[in-house]
Formats: C-alpha cells, sequence, structure tokens
C-alpha cells in the first residue's frame, strides 16, 4: 500500500487528471509503472514537458512529508478508481486524483447533503443552520460543508450535536486549518467524520481554491441546501455546480426585506426546491438515498445486493454485540469493506437493529 501511495503522490505532485491518467496506463499499465518512466517516454505518451519532469524528477522531500503524515492510523490517502474513492465523485467533471482524509473512510460512502450558507448569516439563519443539520444527521445523512464561518460552522455543530457525521471539505492542504479560530470545530470533525481535500499538505488558504473546493462540496452531496445568501454570493456558485452536476439544489426562503434571503430566493425562481422542513429534504432524497445505498454495494461486490435475510448480515449481526465497535473492526471480522459495512450498517440503522455512535462506531439495539 505504501508504494502504491507513493506512486499516486508522485503523479498528484505533477497536477496529473483523471483523463491524462487513463491515457498514461494505457501506455505504461498500472501507477507504479508510471512513475518509472523517463521524461521522454512520458512525453510520447502525450504528457507535456512539464508533468513528464514531475513525474521523472519528483519532489522527494514533498512526497516523503506526506508518507510521513499517512503513518497515522486516521489518515488516508484516496485514489481515483480506488474502491475507497467516493462513488458520487466519479461521476463529477474534474473530480479529483487523490484526496487527502483525516478521520472516517465510511463517513465519505454516506448518503450525504451539503448545508452552505453566508459567512454573516442572521441569528435566523445561524439557528435554521444547526436545527436542519441536526435533524437530518440523527436521519443518517452526513452532513457537508466547508469549515467557514457562519452557515457552515453552525451546520457542521449540529450534526456533532445530533452525535451524527459531518464531512468539512477545505480549501488548503490538511495540514493546516482555517479560520484558525475553528481548530476544535476541525477536531471534532475528524473524530467524527471526516476533514477532506485535494490540496497537497502545506497548501495556503489562496483564494481561487475555495471556488475550487466548492465542486467537491456539492459533488459529494445527493443535495444542496441554501440556508442564507446575497445575490453575489460564493454559495450561488455551489449551488450552480450541484445543478450542472444533476444533484438536488434546496433553498430557505427569508424575508423579503432581508438581502442575505435574496439569493435563496433567486435559486427558487430558478427552480430550486423551496424548503420549509427538513422532512421536505429527507422525502425528495428518500429515492435517491435508497439507490445511492445501492451503487455502494454493487462498486464493491460483483454480486447483487444483499437483503437485510441475506448471510452477509448474519454475520455481520454475530460481529456486533451491545459494547461499541469500530466500523474498521467489523471490517476485519466479517471480510467485508468500508463501503459495504457503511450501507449495511444504514440499512441496519433504519431498521431498528443497530444504533450509530460518536467516532465511527456501532452497537446493537434491544
Amino acid at each position: 500500500m505504501a508504494q502504491d501511495d507513493n506512486a499516486w503522490l508522485v503523479l498528484a505532485h505533477a497536477y496529473i487528471n483523471t483523463s491524462e491518467l487513463d491515457g498514461l496506463k494505457q501506455y505504461f499499465g498500472d501507477v507504479g509503472a508510471i512513475i518509472t518512466q523517463s521524461r521522454s517516454r512520458l512525453q510520447e505518451a502525450g504528457l507535456d514537458e512539464t508533468k513528464s519532469a514531475a513525474i521523472a524528477s519528483p519532489d522527494r522531500a514533498k512526497i516523503d512529508a506526506a508518507l510521513a503524515w499517512l503513518q497515522h492510523d486516521r489518515h488516508h490517502l484516496l485514489a481515483f478508481g480506488t474502491d475507497d474513492y467516493p462513488e458520487l465523485l466519479t461521476q463529477i467533471p474534474g473530480a479529483p486524483l487523490i484526496l487527502y482524509v483525516n478521520g472516517r473512510i465510511d463517513a465519505l460512502h454516506m448518503p450525504s447533503l451539503a448545508i452552505i450558507g453566508s459567512r454573516n448569516p442572521t441569528e435566523g439563519g445561524r439557528r435554521n443552520a444547526t436545527e436542519f443539520s441536526r435533524h437530518l444527521a440523527r436521519q443518517g445523512f452526513a452532513i457537508v460543508s466547508g469549515l467557514a464561518k457562519g452557515i457552515d460552522t453552525a451546520a457542521h455543530s449540529g450534526a456533532l450535536e445530533a452525535k451524527g457525521t459531518t464531512l468539512a471539505l477545505l480549501g488548503h492542504g490538511i495540514d493546516r486549518v482555517y479560520p484558525a479560530n475553528n481548530r476544535a470545530l476541525a477536531h471534532a470533525i475528524s473524530e467524527n467524520g471526516a476533514l477532506v481535500t485535494e490540496y497537497p499538505l502545506g497548501s495556503p488558504p489562496e483564494r481561487r481554491h475555495f471556488p475550487e473546493r466548492n465542486r467537491l462540496i456539492s459533488g459529494l452531496s445527493l443535495g444542496t441546501l441554501v440556508v442564507e445568501a446575497a445575490r453575489r454570493s460564493g454559495s450561488l456558485i455551489t449551488a450552480r455546480l450541484a445543478a450542472d452536476q444533476g444533484r438536488e439544489v434546496f433553498a430557505l426562503p427569508g424575508s423579503i426585506h432581508n438581502p442575505l434571503s435574496r439569493g435563496c430566493h433567486a435559486l427558487i425562481k430558478q427552480g430550486a426546491k423551496l424548503i420549509e422542513t427538513a422532512g421536505d429534504i429527507t422525502r425528495e432524497l428518500a429515492p435517491l438515498t435508497g439507490h445511492m445505498l445501492q451503487n455502494t454495494i454493487e462498486s464493491t461486490s460483483n454480486e447483487a445486493p444483499p437483503t437485510l435475510a441475506d448471510d452477509d448480515y448474519d454475520e455481520l449481526r454475530a460481529a456486533l454485540s451491545h459494547d461499541p465497535v469500530s466500523i474498521d473492526e467489523l471490517a476485519e471480522r466479517c471480510g467485508l469493506t468500508i463501503g459495504q459495512l457503511s450501507s449495511m450498517l444504514l440499512l441496519l440503522e433504519l431498521h431498528g437493529e443497530v444504533e450509530s455512535l460518536s467516532g465511527g462506531r456501532y452497537a446493537l439495539l434491544g
């Protein structure tokens, strides 16, 4: 695995995109073979001079630093096309070649909803973001946002208050926290979900990173809820990206006298679904949630998706107990992948057999 991580890191630091990766694989084989090629051979395969040089003569200091970071149990590298890479992200244009993850891999395979909005919301907007997040997290959704102050912070906090799962998509390296006063929140997210970024270690929070990052907030989610936003807001860019990606867009209406309602009203005029309760969202996403669960199981198994009576479920029930157990330990006991277990555990939870606890742990009910 470390050897594979090294190869993926070399390619990522050379800014290889997924289309280029496909071409290089056809020419040379697997990623390990690609990074052994000379600059001239890489150029023969169609790669430009700059990227060929970056692969043939990689920056070992940066790559070794990333490999050292990966030694921590909760630090992960997810590569495009591998089992742990989120299925939803493979469906969007410009999917990242790799993701750096601090936290639970299974959190990236849960049905997810993005909650976004103003960095300077009204108190009512902040309260709405917290309450919607809390309710939807209890329904089994992972809440996705961007760790910014305002609505993002309220969304993450609501999910954590519900002992649910939340994902923060970052516009900088995984070894940094921005804004700095959200350091404690970032730590809590890594313990009860995941911090996720496409940017290498040490990357600063540059202004251009955040619009790029927004495609991942929407891309990792079945739908995006905009709570409060002005007419010219980054949240509207994320909502547009969600629509372009074929995802649901939701917006909370507000007072016609509130400037932060105007962005939401504009979205509703353009076709976003007007939302009044969290139940409105769960009803809209129910068919997609089931479809996502089925796709997750199918993507990690060549067999048909199991029912609650299948042998795999019986084995999972036997591996569980009334004492909390982590999903990683369940994977070892059952011989199933994290993706399979995440889907199966959610179905058991919805069926009232299993309780999801903080830190990615599960326990039998009854």
